[in-house]
């Protein structure tokens, strides 16, 4: 006697097993559906890999009409919050009795120069939202090509090149000394905070608007990398020589010979880092030396009008152009530092 699960006819191999299933066949040669529009990408557009730090914004256009806005953007933002901050800072000091430059006073009070120290330091967030704004590109990618501060490469620079940076620098206050005036106590011990806190950041914040996003901007004109370096370079060092305002000639070229240096610096190194070092160092201890002889910061210190140069400005425009020199030396073998060849897992985000 049979049951009924016995008479059930035996169940069909599995097709695969013949490699030749219908639906398998079907659907390799069935034609595929229109695949719709192409999908935009979401989030930041990864940072090209291979390429020089001034080379990252560089594309199959030049697109000068774009690069021109992020330079007025970048220096737009640095005035207008240049006079906005310090401004602000001159209100309250008016309730306190006194009046400082920023509404055409003579008092260089302590609030004056830390406003005008915080308003340049804010260049750095601003560099990069122009950056991701016009471009697509991370904000951090200004740091350097990893896209991150390389504290080892600033930590080595502050290190090699801080007591270098120290001789032109004392030489050239004996050389060029300002004038004195009164300083209350109080006033010098928050100047001189003031200035240890602030001052490199503001210094920073210049590097990265210039040698971070005007040299990337300048660099992405030309589609080759020597042109693009050298419009990058002289554009940059034009810009930050032009920002100063000065109408002395030994003062435009020491102003330019810094530029140039420290756009080569950030081109061979591929960051900023080494140039935040120079830049912070000679503000620095320029404002150092100043509070501690009782100089005149509002005046003679911040004058640069024709006939105030001298001669002696060349003894910090040879030392930082020897600065560059040595680091292009350094970096023979090696060349001039790239982006990773392949971007770090995860950074690369699209839309599916």
């Amino acid at each position: 006697m049979h049951s009924d699960h016995d008479r059930r006819p035996p169940a069909p191999p599995p097709a695969a097993a013949f490699g030749t299933a219908p639906d398998a066949r079907a659907v390799r040669t069935a034609p595929r559906a229109p695949s719709g529009p192409n999908p935009r990408r979401r989030g930041p557009r990864p940072v090209p890999p291979g390429v020089e730090y001034h080379r990252v914004l560089a594309g199959e256009k030049r697109r000068i009409g774009r690069g021109i806005l992020a330079i007025v953007l970048v220096l737009a933002g640095m005035f207008v919050s240049g006079f906005a901050i310090t401004q602000a800072a001159a209100l309250i000091d008016l309730r306190m009795g006194r009046s400082n430059p920023a509404i055409g006073g003579t008092d260089y009070t302590p609030l004056y120069h830390g406003a005008a120290m915080f308003s340049l330091a804010l260049l750095i967030p601003w560099s990069m939202l122009v950056q991701r704004w016009l471009y697509g590109v991370p904000g951090a990618s200004l740091h350097s090509v990893l896209s991150r501060f390389r504290f080892d490469v600033f930590g080595r620079a502050l290190l090699l090149i801080g007591p270098v940076w120290l001789v032109p620098t004392v030489v050239l206050h004996l050389a060029m000394p300002s004038e004195q005036t009164y300083w209350p106590v109080a006033d010098l011990v928050a100047v001189f905070a003031a200035t240890l806190l602030l001052t490199p950041l503001q210094s920073a914040g210049e590097e990265y608007g210039l040698r971070g996003l005007v040299f990337r901007v300048a660099g992405s004109w030309s589609r080759g990398p020597r042109t693009a370096l050298v419009v990058a370079v002289l554009v940059s060092s034009l810009v930050f020589t032009a920002i100063h305002g000065a109408t002395d000639p030994w003062i435009n070229l020491w102003y330019f010979t810094l530029a140039v240096s420290l756009a080569v610096i950030t081109w061979r190194t591929g960051g900023i880092e080494t140039a935040v070092v120079v830049h912070a160092l000679l503000n620095t201890l320029t404002f150092l030396l100043a509070t501690a002889v009782h100089a005149d910061l509002g005046g003679s210190i911040a004058d640069r009008s024709a006939g105030t140069g001298s001669p002696a400005l060349l003894v910090p425009g040879v030392t930082v152009a020897l600065i560059a020199a040595v680091v292009w030396w350094r970096t023979r073998g090696s060349g001039p530092a790239l982006t990773p060849a392949e971007p770090p897992a995860g950074r690369s985000r699209t839309a599916e």
